[in-house]
């Protein structure tokens, strides 16, 4: 269990370091103006943060997930392997099941970092060089709105995250069971990793298209307020007043940078892990479908 949580640990990691400047180029798109955009797709996106702010621009909040990442992690794997122990058979209901539970847990931490990474992500947008920075990092971010806020205003958008990771972590770990399963890992397929990986790689895709509109509002109720003004009074207020002004189509925003994310974050992700735990453990086998950690993002993701 010390292994695997160690290997959690580190593939997570890896997964966010490659994973990061997909989520900020995903969270910019999200929340621009329509009637004045600054990005006309990903790509431009990806050109003009790199052009205007450096490379090091599509890290902005990386601080906050990998701050976050040892806990989630831990959460996560304890909660949805007890879950699946508690519920006694190993069927696709239970697994749907536990990956809820282990989702929805795990709300707790998901939520306040991935409102300081949306507002450090945000910080100084089109700027080489920020003149003024509201915040110096992502731990400074969150004390800096708990003074002016409270726990409410560390907690925003708490219920939209809640509702985006409950089912997409169900999804997560049914989809990887099964792939894995119709793959056919087994201990001696020279094969294993790169089934691994794919199956790692399409579930991650299935999570984020599960419940990606509610990742929308998430980022929208979790970006509303910067510089002062208030554009929503809730969850059904953001909906209704994004889809008066965009239409269906906001609820799609940034999702071509999300999926391009998925996979090579669940690659990254599982193939740390597997060579972490090839390296650790004195004979180099893997369990059969021996999995690596649950993603974020779903967290975060």
């Amino acid at each position: 269990m010390a292994l695997d949580f160690l290997a959690g640990c580190a593939g997570g990691a890896a997964g966010v370091l490659v994973g990061h400047p997909f989520d900020t180029v995903k969270v910019r798109l999200q929340v621009q103006s329509v009637s004045k955009p600054l990005y006309r797709g990903t790509i431009h996106c990806f050109e003009s943060i790199i052009k205007q702010e450096s490379a090091w621009g599509l890290y902005k909040g990386v601080g906050s997930p990998m701050m976050g990442l040892t806990f989630i992690n831990a959460l996560v794997f304890g909660v949805q392997g007890n879950t699946l122990r508690y519920l006694g058979a190993d069927t696709p209901a239970n697994q749907f099941l536990a990956g809820a539970a282990a989702g929805s847990i795990q709300c707790v931490i998901c939520c306040p970092m991935e409102l300081a990474k949306t507002r450090m992500q945000l910080q100084g947008t089109g700027e080489y060089k920020s003149k003024s920075k509201t915040y110096k990092n992502s731990l400074d971010c969150l004390v800096k709105i708990h003074r002016k806020e409270g726990l409410r205003g560390i907690n925003r958008g708490m219920v939209t995250t809640f509702l985006r990771e409950t089912p997409s972590f169900g999804f997560y770990f049914l989809t990887y069971d099964y792939l894995s399963r119709y793959l056919g890992c087994e201990i001696n397929d020279s094969l294993i990793i790169p089934k691994l990986l794919l199956a790692g790689g399409m579930s991650g895709i299935v999570s984020w298209l599960s419940t990606y509109p509610i990742d929308v509002i998430k980022s929208r109720l979790q970006a509303d307020g910067i510089g002062g003004v208030n554009n929503y009074n809730g969850i059904l207020d953001c909906v209704r007043k994004s889809y008066e002004v965009e239409g269906w189509r906001v609820f799609t925003r940034g999702l071509t940078s999300t999926l391009l994310r998925a996979f090579p974050v669940n690659a990254a992700t599982f193939a740390t892990v597997t060579m972490f735990l090839m390296y650790m453990r004195s004979e180099n086998t893997i369990n059969e479908c021996d999995t690596g950690p649950a993603l974020q993002q779903p967290t975060s993701m």
